[in-house]
């Protein structure tokens, strides 16, 4: 995972070029499943000849922003996230996102992150009448009650709701989440799919080297987990299915790469367990396909790139039934899915696929075979689309209030 290159290709000419603000509360070098997202989104606006105004916090206070032929950045204050050090949430700043659209008006506002800057972004935008689009990327809601503020998940699920439903459409890379959303209440939530840098994650990048660091020749499976090491990762059951692994083949070795507020209790709980800390790039790229097997217990995703990333790089995965799992994987064939929020089914899945040996070669390759056309440049490209209909619609909308109100007036 690498900063955006903004500079790369030049831009493709397009029928229509938008000027797009972006607002987001996180982005590279920041690393998480939103920040890599939105690298790759916005990488691809520009190469399809979009104009980018990226609205974001200031990362450090000696940080300047980038501007560039067709990107800009305007930095706002941030206060650190609790509990997620590097992290940051952006302030309200709708006042000087009123100053700055109205001088340089923005064909439609994009928001990321539902944050009080993404808040102020919605109202600004409200207020000058642009269209605004929305990504719906965590389940802020269900984050909750793994930090023992249960009592906030009905105040937040409503929050996220009313800030979306304010928006001309709501982004979900899934059908599963756009169902899920609906039934919510939710209104205008169009699918978007997330998209895989294939060169990068890359069953070619296995490393002989790197897994004898780990203690592990090829004839011994290594197990992954790449994930934020925190508690809404429902990482306990990680070690719990991989000791029951170990029943099965007691040569399994057990990796977790990243970084987070469990590690230094999970490392004295479980000195056998390897942990890497954070990777990105082609070191990233390098410990996924070194593992033979990915374990993903998270039930707080709206996708998880990381599974796609792990199949991209030939492991076999064992997720839970929905999210970019469910929309994936075959079980039995290019991965193995438990019952959502079933842990004893996840626990026997990781033990079935501990007993396949050398069949797990053929779930391996079967998994990278899947994910090979999820392509950033055809994912961005139904996005284009996606934002030139909301901006579209919302012309159509302005129009016909004008005619009627014409109409009103000289009745």
């Amino acid at each position: 995972m690498t900063a955006m290159n903004t500079t790369t290709l030049p831009p493709k000419k397009r029928p229509v070029s938008l000027r797009i603000a972006v607002v987001t509360e996180t982005c590279l070098p920041e690393i998480n499943g939103v920040s890599v997202s939105l690298a790759h989104m916005l990488d691809g606006l520009l190469r399809l000849g979009h104009h980018i105004d990226l609205v974001r916090p200031r990362q450090s206070p000696q940080e300047v922003p980038q501007q560039k032929d067709c990107y800009r950045e305007t930095l706002v204050t941030g206060l650190p996230i609790p509990g997620y050090p590097g992290l940051k949430t952006g302030l309200p700043a709708r006042g000087k996102l009123l100053q700055w659209w109205a001088a340089a008006r923005p064909d439609i506002v994009h928001i990321v992150t539902e944050g009080p800057l993404g808040w102020s972004a919605l109202s600004a935008a409200r207020k000058l009448n642009i269209p605004v689009s929305s990504d719906f990327h965590t389940n802020f809601h269900s984050y909750t009650r793994h930090y023992g503020l249960g009592w906030l998940y009905k105040p937040v699920a409503s929050y996220l709701r009313y800030l979306h439903n304010r928006a001309d459409c709501t982004l979900v890379p899934t059908d599963e989440l756009q169902r899920t959303l609906t039934d919510a209440g939710y209104t205008r939530v169009q699918v978007v799919a997330r998209g895989i840098d294939t060169v990068r994650f890359n069953p070619g990048k296995r490393s002989a080297l790197l897994r004898s660091t780990w203690g592990a020749s090829e004839e011994v499976q290594v197990v992954m987990l790449v994930s934020r090491l925190a508690a809404e990762k429902n990482l306990p059951l990680v070690i719990r299915a991989f000791r029951a692994m170990q029943q099965v083949n007691p040569y399994l070795r057990l990796v977790m790469v990243g970084d987070g507020p469990a590690r230094a209790e999970l490392q004295v709980q479980h000195p056998d367990v390897i942990f890497t800390g954070m990777k990105t790039g082609e070191e990233l790229a390098q410990h996924y396909a070194s593992g033979d097997i990915f374990l993903y217990p998270s039930l707080t995703e709206t996708y998880g790139n990381v599974t796609v990333e792990a199949m991209a790089s030939g492991l076999a995965v064992v997720a839970y039934d929905y999210a970019a799992a469910r929309q994936h994987i075959r079980p039995g064939v290019n991965g193995l899915l438990a019952e959502f929020a079933h842990e004893e089914d996840f626990v026997h899945q990781a033990v079935r696929l501990a007993q396949r040996g050398t069949h797990i070669q053929d779930i391996r390759q079967a998994a990278r075979h899947t994910v090979e056309e999820l392509t950033w440049d055809r994912i961005n490209q139904a996005l284009e689309s996606v934002l030139l209909a909301c901006v579209a619609n919302h012309q159509e909308e302005v129009k016909h209030d004008r005619t009627v109100a014409t109409a009103e007036a000289d009745r």
